[in-house]
């Protein structure tokens, strides 16, 4: 028993690495840019005091969807998807396998559940004893079931889902900018260290390995940016790319697929006071967040309306506010 808490605290102490191994990055690129390059290589005033203002806009960007992308906790199914004392003692009590499946399906069918398993059974997590709405995963190392659950990232030391999935993106959009920024600015002071128009010094070695650095962070960070771009306009998550979601007719890679500004809308949200789509979009990528359309806790499908369904047509059919009370603070958590 000991032996067990000690090796899941080396996990937790070593699941750190990779985060102080980018803050690490950062901080240097930081000291590189702002002291070696602007402030000891510059000669040009004005042009010292626009890199550095454009610099830290896209450094405070980044910092600060990164910290809420490490920070921001993985949200889990409500009260409503746990099962009741009752039901539960139901549950255990039966040996049957087909009959806890069909105990099962009578209670999924108060609630707003469409997918299923890849055995047409509801699906319902032993380890945290409810069963899953509808994109739901249980993650091993987050040990919890994550509402619309991407991937477990390493880089962020979090399970990547429904309540920080946009700040996810915006990481690595702002990553992106901030290294092409530091690449463009930095490239003609790049070619003069490299054929001896500057003088030797530390500046030097900072100058030519920051270009190298972030060229290199901005490569990957293309590649990955824009596969999780064709998944949000496919409305897809990374686990359903690899294992299409089953509804009761089958497998539907498409199934949640309700339109590429809708799919978008469903990520970042909505400016509901403004009225101009154009508003919407540039607050997507701004310190605006708005209220998702959803709580996590189902999603709109390809072939199923809300109006046509009288469980989602009529919330308080399924959801009374004691046993989602953590859905309000949820919401809140995702603006700012």
């Amino acid at each position: 028993m000991a032996l067990s808490r000690g090796l899941r605290c080396c996990q937790k102490v070593f699941s750190w690495i990779p985060v102080l191994i980018i803050t690490s990055v950062v901080l240097w690129s930081y000291y590189a840019y702002v002291f070696q390059l602007c402030l000891f290589t510059l000669t040009n005033t004005f042009e010292k005091v626009a890199y550095l203002l454009v610099f830290h806009v896209c450094f405070v960007m980044f910092s600060w969807t990164y910290w809420k992308s490490i920070f921001t906790p993985p949200a889990s199914p409500c009260k409503k998807f746990q099962l009741s004392y009752s039901d539960k003692e139901r549950y255990e009590m039966e040996e049957r396998p087909d009959a806890q499946k069909q105990i099962l399906v009578e209670i999924a069918k108060k609630l707003p559940i469409f997918t299923r398993a890849q055995s047409g059974a509801i699906r319902f997590c032993d380890r945290c004893q409810v069963l899953k709405p509808d994109r739901c995963h249980h993650c091993s190392v987050c040990e919890t079931c994550v509402l619309k659950m991407d991937h477990h990232c390493p880089w962020v030391n979090n399970c990547v889902g429904f309540s920080n999935y946009k700040f996810f993106l915006l990481f690595l959009s702002y990553s992106m900018l901030y290294c092409i920024f530091i690449a463009a600015t930095v490239f003609q002071y790049f070619l003069k260290f490299w054929v001896g128009d500057l003088p030797n010094g530390p500046a030097k070695f900072h100058v030519l390995f920051l270009m190298f650095v972030a060229l290199m962070f901005f490569v990957s960070l293309m590649f990955l940016f824009g596969y999780h771009c064709w998944l949000v306009a496919k409305n897809r998550s990374t686990l359903e790319a690899f294992s299409a979601p089953v509804f009761v007719g089958g497998p539907d890679r498409n199934g949640f697929n309700v339109g590429v500004r809708r799919n978008l809308q469903q990520v970042f949200g909505e400016d509901r006071s403004q009225g101009t789509a154009n508003n919407t979009y540039v607050a997507w990528f701004s310190f605006s967040f708005f209220i998702l359309f959803s709580n996590g806790h189902y999603f709109p499908l390809k072939n199923v309306s809300e109006s046509q369904n009288p469980l989602l047509a009529n919330e308080e059919m399924w959801e009374e506010s004691d046993d989602c009370s953590d859905e309000g603070s949820l919401g809140e958590s995702l603006k700012f």
